[in-house]
């Protein structure tokens, strides 16, 4: 009985019901206590308070009836074949149990009817349990074996003398893998390139890489190198300021796309706006553009002002050519603006609340003093469904359908690509990164405040690189709201990321099994594991992968428990491998027999010195000169270790037959990275059985500046650096054909 046990033992209780571990281990087997505070203040993130002995006991009581009175389940995931039953709970008088029958039918996700059925009286139960008071009886009903994958709507109504019962059920019926290539695309090993977008310079983009010069990129690397997958930094939309609203994997949606990326000239509307052409064409803006597109980083304050000049200039023309007045609104009056009344319906509320709040935040920026997270606008404001915000619709109803209209555009330019890429014959074509979660104060908050937990952080525990922890500042996701919800935020996410791309990578995909949550104000040493429904998500997630005919590559760098990776890949889920990080325990490189089949393989990726920069030593340098070592002593141990590391490399490529050099190692150490040995190591790696292999745009031409330097904020120019080369002397560079031929005649 709850009234015989302490306080501590009822939080312990409550915090263990909820999924929320007592203790973890860090990288250096050290196991840390979870303290009663940070499961306090995990719980209340989640909507629990448990501060008082009352507040517990409720809460205790809450989560043990409030299920055991819900007729049915919020949902349940099944496997394809699988035999299962759902389940349907009544209270049930003395003496009425003859009388009790249960109707219920099956609607797809068009509505259509698909089942129906209704029990014969003196159904047995499967249980018998006393709630609140009250007798309630619990009964097994079998789902149809007829159904496909796909999402189901049950509606049941349970009767008896004293009761009439409604109750309704999610059912997802989902098979037991992700996709996988179909063969003989299935029995090859793919390569490709990956590249973050906005580096790319080009002689016709505004200053960062666009839709255009990726569609160049595409027709390049399959056409003369034959590339199988072109691999991509997160397109999530984002705020496009200084400091903190530039990274790719700290977004403002992750539904939306980055509407920087859009070729504004390539746009129809351009070509029929008189304005927008001219105003692209005045001296002051060419020369503004000019010195955009010559800027050594991405200046994106000024590129997002100079689109959007010329964007609202192009929606005037689109809303004045495309739609004719009627009544209180607008109605299309050619196929193009027919076709973007269409993308509106299939978006729905979701596109509708992204623009809603997209308006509003421009809206409250401008106020004095400028409001510049959602927390901080009118109290009316903060919620999407509010009445004040319903009346915002119809009063700034232009300004939401120009940010409708972006989405559209960004859209159309990027499926463009995709459909580029399977017309060339790519297996794969564009393969997208989706990342862990978005800003706290980006519109995905906003909209989906009472899914996520906005009182923590996530982040992981303490490790070699990070003795005291990361707090990665991103809200995560409550689970059991995920779950009440019929994981309608996680479905629609994988949707919005799947439409445009063969293969997507989920960034920490141990997220999907539990997630380090660190309390706000709490540093993350005081931080705590939390579980999530692993089975119903990677169920969903195989679901839309075999709809999408999509790969899925689950990002599983770090401690990763043997558990997981057998679950991620009995799920068809690929492995991403490092060569970096491919070690034994003895500090040589494993040989690229041992890397797995099914996996991803990589030299390096965007938060890793580039294969040029690992071999001079110039990430320890940067890290020098920002001071991330606590002395010069530290700083030579770092150079020591690297010029073992380099060596073990040279070894592990000699043991392969790979490297034989009529120079001293001593030289090859000490010098900077040559083609041949760029070469090697890339082939080295390229002779993994993995499925698939991508190489960067930084190895390809030899650049030594990483993209991401983790631990800073402005002392490093994170996600803005630029390709040293053009587009144009990229196709043409010496070493990325050398390169790409190589990798052509390993992977044929």
């Amino acid at each position: 009985m709850m009234q015989d046990r302490d306080d501590g033992h009822l939080l312990d209780e409550l915090a263990s019901r909820l999924g929320i571990d007592s203790h973890y281990y860090d990288i250096f087997g050290t196991q840390h206590v979870v303290s009663q505070t940070t499961k306090q203040a995990i719980l209340a993130a989640m909507g629990v308070q448990a501060l008082t002995r009352d507040q517990l006991v409720r809460a205790l009581t809450d989560h043990q009836e409030e299920a055991r009175q819900q007729p049915c389940d919020p949902v349940a995931v099944y496997r394809l074949g699988e035999e299962c039953n759902w389940l349907f709970r009544m209270p049930v008088e003395e003496g009425e149990s003859r009388t009790i029958s249960i109707e219920w039918s099956i609607c797809d996700e068009a509505g259509a009817y698909l089942f129906s059925e209704k029990s014969s009286p003196n159904l047995d139960p499967a249980d018998r349990y006393m709630c609140d008071g009250h007798p309630y009886w619990t009964f097994k009903l079998p789902v149809p074996r007829s159904l496909g994958i796909g999402y189901y709507d049950l509606a049941a109504i349970g009767r008896s003398t004293s009761h009439e019962i409604c109750g309704s059920l999610r059912l997802i019926i989902v098979p037991t893998r992700c996709y996988n290539l179909p063969a003989p695309e299935a029995g090859r090993r793919l390569w490709g390139l990956s590249l973050q977008l906005y580096e790319l310079q080009s002689s016709q983009n505004w200053g960062v890489g666009d839709f255009s010069d990726l569609l160049q990129w595409v027709d390049w690397a399959a056409k003369d190198l034959g590339a199988d997958i072109i691999g991509l930094n997160p397109l999530h939309a984002l705020k496009n300021t200084r400091p903190y609203h530039i990274s790719p994997y700290s977004p403002d949606s992750r539904f939306s796309l980055n509407i920087l990326y859009i070729d504004v000239q390539a746009i129809p509307e351009f070509l029929e706006s008189t304005d927008a052409q001219q105003a692209v064409e005045d001296n002051e803006f060419r020369v503004c553009v000019e010195a955009l597109r010559k800027s050594d980083r991405v200046e994106y304050e000024h590129v997002a002002a100079a689109k959007r000049k010329i964007l609202e200039l192009v929606f005037a023309t689109f809303e004045a050519r495309h739609f004719r007045p009627e009544g209180n609104g607008f109605v299309p009056c050619t196929q193009r603006g027919e076709a973007f009344e269409r993308y509106l319906q299939d978006q729905g509320d979701g596109l509708e609340s992204f623009a809603l709040f997209q308006s509003l935040a421009e809206t409250f920026a401008q106020q004095t003093p400028p409001l510049l997270v959602w927390q901080e606008w009118p109290e009316p404001y903060r919620y999407v469904g509010s009445p004040a915000c319903a009346e915002f619709l119809v009063s700034h109803r232009y300004l939401i359908r120009f940010h409708q209209y972006l989405q559209w555009v960004a859209h159309q330019q990027l499926q463009r690509i995709y459909d580029r890429t399977r017309v060339l014959g790519m297996p794969i074509g564009l393969y997208h990164d989706l990342a862990l979660g978005s800003d706290r104060g980006g519109s995905d908050a906003w909209i989906f405040q009472s899914v996520l937990a906005l009182g923590a952080d996530c982040g992981c525990p303490p490790d070699a690189f990070a003795p005291e922890g990361q707090n990665w500042g991103l809200p995560p996701i409550n689970p059991h709201a995920l779950r009440r919800t019929g994981y309608r935020m996680f479905i629609e996410l994988l949707r919005s990321n799947l439409k445009h791309g063969g293969a997507i990578r989920l960034d920490h995909v141990m997220a999907l099994f539990r997630l380090f949550w660190i309390p706000r104000g709490l540093p993350p040493s005081a931080g705590a594991y939390v579980q999530y429904p692993w089975e119903d998500l990677l169920g969903i997630l195989a679901l839309e992968s075999v709809r999408h005919r999509a790969v899925i590559v689950g990002e599983d760098l770090g401690t990763v428990p043997d558990f997981v990776r057998e679950k991620l890949g009995a799920a068809g889920i690929l492995s991403y491998r490092v060569f970096y990080f491919e070690r034994g325990h003895d500090g040589e490189w494993k040989p690229p027999d041992q890397y797995p089949q099914h996996a991803l393989a990589v030299v390096a990726t965007h938060d890793l010195p580039t294969l040029a920069g690992f071999w001079t030593g110039e990430d320890l340098a940067v890290r020098d000169r920002l001071g991330f070592y606590q002395d010069e002593e530290a700083y030579r141990q770092a150079r020591e270790a690297r010029h073992r590391d380099k060596a073990a490399v040279l070894r592990a490529l000699q043991r392969e037959g790979i490297w034989s050099s009529s120079k001293l190692e001593a030289d090859v150490l000490s010098q900077p990275l040559s083609r041949k040995l760029t070469e090697a190591i890339h082939a080295f790696v390229a002779r993994a059985p993995s499925s698939l292999m991508l190489v960067t745009l930084e190895d390809l031409i030899g650049d030594a500046t990483q993209i991401n330097l983790p631990g800073t904020l402005d002392s490093y120019p994170n996600w803005s650096h630029k390709a040293p080369l053009m587009l144009e002397n990229v196709q043409r560079h010496d070493s990325a054909i050398r390169l790409t031929r190589m990798l052509r005649t390993i992977r044929p």
